[in-house]
């Protein structure tokens, strides 16, 4: 019996010695690498912090270099001039999506636009996206949705001042993201700000974005997945689950409400009711339901983290806070109330912002990108199917590119045309390409009024010296502080 299995062993053994060597044969022309070990790649380089050790290898190994992750093959791009091969030069042949088991869970992941292939009908879903809720007219439209969510707001953190009680800033700013998304969606709130909110919106949406972050053997070994030994998946079925069955209900409840020929509420969902009546074969009621839960999840984590990490670099610089404030109190209008419109035009606040987004970038390694086609990159042939990171963090920290990198300075964004929209690949925190994120306006609205609230309107009293802040950071699938920032907020008279 001890020789059978000691036979059976060394067979699977033999057996994944065979094809790390294939792997090598197979894989001669793709970028160098580290060579890794058999069965598990390249997994002990990475650590609990792949984009910084990823950042390191590429000082070794170039700026386009393979790495083996279980039996995943990735390439990885690490400066600017790489990226742009992959989203620019050949946008198209590397514009593929690999689905982690996680987002399997969701029903109908075939019509999501995050996974889904760029073809006619992700095109459609893009085209459903920017007329109902980016162009710029329809945001104007949703303005005054958008403010009610800050009153209320406003309201909780004078009740907290008066209390002397410490505020969560980033739990906080993620109930107020989630606020901001549904009313622009379905003209209601879906959670609020005492309530943990147990079995509800919050717990649901942060239950996705933590299972689609952590680290899944299922992805690395794909022939794992039928077992889901880490239970990820199971966790994001019923996450998806509860969401799916709430996106269907505002639908179903939407369209009873519009048989009844009330008045119209004019919010995103009227809107795509509208384009799926004008397109009725290419965009469907299915396609609407998913659209609006990849709206809940897109739209709360990136928004809530980016506000959570421009407060405490405020709260550690405050001659950059009372800047921010003074620059803020332009847009007050007679009812005392920030004018939306009017912060975007504001440039130190902006450059507060893009510099929040450059040293605490919200994606480090971005939606990872998988080749649709056989590509040429540089002088290397990068098979189908290869899954592709781009590490933004790297670059956004490039010194060639930023002086002292590492240091918080919003000047460096004053007085250039540098933005996030995708051309300067020395900052892409919302890629480039097709593939890039087509939630950025709304995002850009919603980050600038929660961070010129939050200042303009109160002092903040941390519970410790500015010196004892904790600065560290969780990778997941965002890039989370490590300590959530805590402080008290103090009315401005």
């Amino acid at each position: 019996m001890e020789q059978l299995l000691f036979l059976i062993l060394s067979c699977i053994i033999f057996f994944f010695f065979l094809l790390h060597a294939i792997y090598l044969h197979r894989n001669r022309r793709l970028p160098p690498g580290p060579v890794g070990l058999p069965i598990i790649g390249n997994l002990l380089d990475l650590g609990p912090k792949p984009h910084e050790s990823l950042a390191k290898l590429s000082k070794t190994y170039g700026p386009l270099m393979t790495i083996r992750m279980g039996t995943i093959t990735s390439v990885v791009a690490s400066t600017p001039e790489a990226a742009r091969y992959i989203l620019q030069r050949n946008d198209e042949a590397c514009s593929g999506r690999i689905i982690p088991d996680a987002a399997a869970s969701l029903a109908d992941n075939d019509v999501a636009m995050v996974w889904i292939p760029a073809n006619d009908e992700w095109r459609t879903i893009r085209k459903a996206l920017s007329t109902c809720l980016t162009h710029q007219h329809k945001l104007d439209t949703l303005r005054d949705l958008r403010q009610n969510v800050l009153e209320g707001m406003l309201e909780y953190l004078h009740e907290c001042g008066g209390n002397k009680a410490g505020v969560d800033i980033g739990k906080l700013a993620f109930a107020v993201a989630l606020n901001q998304m549904s009313n622009t969606c379905v003209s209601q709130n879906v959670t609020n700000y005492k309530s943990n909110d147990i079995g509800g919106f919050k717990t649901a949406v942060k239950t996705v974005m933590q299972v689609t972050g952590k680290f899944n053997i299922a992805d690395l070994y794909p022939v794992l997945k039928p077992l889901d030994p880490q239970n990820i998946r199971q966790q994001g079925k019923v996450a998806y689950g509860w969401l799916d069955k709430v996106a269907e209900g505002f639908i179903i409840e939407r369209l009873k409400y519009r048989e009844s020929k009330l008045q119209r509420f004019g919010d995103m969902l009227d809107s795509l009711l509208d384009f799926s009546e004008k397109n009725e074969a290419e965009f469907t009621l299915k396609h609407i339901k998913i659209l609006l839960v990849e709206l809940f999840l897109a739209g709360t984590e990136t928004s809530s983290n980016t506000t959570e990490w421009a407060m405490t670099e405020l709260l550690l610089n405050p001659d950059m806070f009372s800047r921010v404030r003074k620059e803020v109190s332009t847009t007050v209008g007679e009812d005392g109330k920030i004018k939306e419109a009017k912060l975007l035009d504001l440039p130190y606040l902006q450059a507060v912002i893009k510099e929040t987004m450059r040293l605490h970038l919200p994606m480090p390694l971005l939606v990872p990108h998988k080749t649709e086609t056989r590509v040429k990159l540089g002088e290397y042939i990068v098979p189908k199917n290869t899954q592709i990171l781009v590490n933004a963090w790297a670059m956004a920290r490039d010194p060639r590119y930023w002086e002292t990198p590492t240091m918080f300075k919003p000047e460096r964004f004053l007085g250039n045309e540098i933005d996030y929209k995708g051309q300067h690949f020395q900052f892409i925190p919302f890629g480039s390409g097709r593939r890039m994120c087509p939630g950025i306006p709304l995002a850009h609205r919603v980050v600038s009024l929660m961070v010129a609230s939050f200042v303009y309107h109160f002092d903040w009293k941390l519970p410790h010296a500015r010196e004892e802040m904790d600065m560290n950071d969780i990778f997941g699938l965002t890039l989370l502080r490590a300590t959530p920032l805590v402080a008290t907020p103090i009315p401005v008279i």
